[in-house]
């Protein structure tokens, strides 16, 4: 079980950092869009971090449920707010920052909690 978490856990950390990256990237610019790269990071990590969920309660982890459950909530509003808003051709730099912060602030709660 230890290799599927491994797997799992660098899957989801590519999740990371192709959403955070692909954010970061448009910082100067006036009119950011939300790209494929975040797209894809968004659904990455919502993905994969349910499956790391599953084969940690499978196995023999403690799973704090409280974290779980409002990591969970943060990603699937990250989530909804990329699919929504990729068909337009640009998005308000607030959703856009809206969208950075809540993915940073997701990783600070998994790492510092």
């Amino acid at each position: 079980m230890d290799w599927a978490h491994d797997l799992l856990l660098l899957l989801h950390l590519v999740g990371f950092a192709a959403l955070f990256g692909g954010a970061f990237v448009q910082l100067r610019d006036r009119e950011p869009v939300v790209n494929a790269a975040m797209l894809h990071g968004a659904l990455t990590q919502l993905v994969s971090g349910l499956a790391l969920v599953g084969v940690n309660e499978a196995g023999d982890v403690d799973v704090n449920h409280v974290k779980i459950g409002i990591k969970l909530v943060v990603t699937l509003l990250v989530t909804v707010l990329v699919v929504l808003n990729r068909r337009f051709d640009s998005i308000p730099k607030g959703l856009w920052a809206i969208i950075l912060l809540l993915t940073l602030g997701n990783a600070a709660l998994a790492v510092l909690w």
